[in-house]
């Protein structure tokens, strides 16, 4: 990256629809950190994160963590030297994303033109039904109507039957991704399974807290399992091998777009599917997701559907259709 970079680092916070609600608790809004990157040629490069105190977390942290590098970026650090210089998490992956749009209004070119990636397309995305009681799940899912792939919070506790049934009822035809977020123990999950069998489930997300879940090695699930808070990064894969079929890759874990790429190369080899997957956020920081939902085999990027209002220049969401050609919140060359 040139030298004579400027530097801002910005809190925001983006109030949610209504309140959105897991298994370890709920918010009403998306607090986000967005640096932004200035080159003296006067392009701008922007990240944005999501701080998740489920890693340990918080605005404040990652703050520390970006501005202890602010004296190294403005000299003209590369990605390849960020990769080393922060753990993978929050902080990591505004900066990486800033470097690649950065990089983007530079050249020229498009991030997946820089990544020698395929061109875009146009995806469909799950979309995210709040933890609730059945009947209001139900309800949300009924008003859902347009979204074909649907993704239902769970809690781990009796309800959940009742929970997805309710939904299947009003929603025959959507395909379902259970989420637990940690929720469940591995005697519940086992009898969850049997009363759901038949269903049209293709996922069961992190259904067992992170440090409990090889109980799942040698499991047979029904359906397939998704490791999400259990992975981060490519050092971990070799132990989800024989507790998961499928990996949730959020930048927000792995430190940025550099990281996640490499991750998903990795897991591909190894035979993962793929989740392409964000935390509660504007479409700044889905759009460098888009990259890596172009080779996924789900998609979880409905960020923008659950908050009140967008950026102005964000992704035009067509229901559940995410037409990236059309994306220019990030990535590809704007107009100064």
């Amino acid at each position: 990256m040139s030298t004579n970079i400027q530097f801002q680092l910005e809190r925001q916070s983006w109030p949610i629809a209504g309140q959105f609600r897991i298994s370890r608790g709920s918010k009403t809004s998306a607090e986000v950190l967005v640096v932004s990157l200035r080159d003296d040629g006067g392009c701008i490069g922007r990240g944005e994160c999501v701080p998740y105190a489920r890693y340990g977390e918080s605005l404040n942290s990652v703050s520390a963590q970006i501005e202890g590098l602010r004296s190294a970026i403005v000299a003209g650090m590369s990605r390849a030297e960020l990769q080393s210089a922060l753990p993978t998490g929050a902080a990591r992956n505004a900066i990486d994303c800033a470097m690649w749009d950065l990089q983007s209004q530079h050249t020229g070119q498009p991030v997946w033109q820089l990544a020698a990636l395929p061109g875009p397309t146009v995806l469909t995305t799950a979309f995210t039904l709040s933890l609730d009681q059945p009947n209001k799940m139900a309800e949300a899912a009924k008003a859902a109507r347009q979204q074909p792939l649907l993704k239902l919070k769970l809690a781990g506790d009796g309800s959940d039957q009742e929970r997805v049934l309710a939904i299947t009822q009003v929603r025959p035809d959507a395909r379902l991704i259970l989420d637990g977020n940690e929720g469940f123990s591995f005697a519940d999950l086992q009898t969850f399974l049997v009363q759901i069998a038949g269903l049209n489930i293709v996922a069961i997300e992190q259904p067992l807290p992170a440090d409990e879940d090889e109980a799942l090695a040698g499991f047979d699930a029904p359906f397939p399992l998704c490791a999400d808070e259990s992975l981060h990064s490519r050092a971990q894969l070799p132990q989800m091998a024989a507790r998961y079929d499928m990996i949730n890759i959020k930048l927000d874990k792995t430190g940025g777009l550099t990281e996640a790429l490499a991750l998903l190369a990795e897991a591909k080899a190894l035979d993962f599917q793929i989740m392409a997957g964000c935390m509660v956020a504007t479409s700044l920081s889905m759009a460098p997701a888009l990259l890596i939902a172009a080779q996924a085999d789900l998609v979880d990027l409905d960020g923008p559907l659950l908050l009140q209002r967008d950026r102005a220049d964000g992704l035009r969401y067509q229901q559940a259709n995410i037409p990236v050609q059309e994306m220019s919140v990030w990535g590809t060359p704007r107009t100064r």
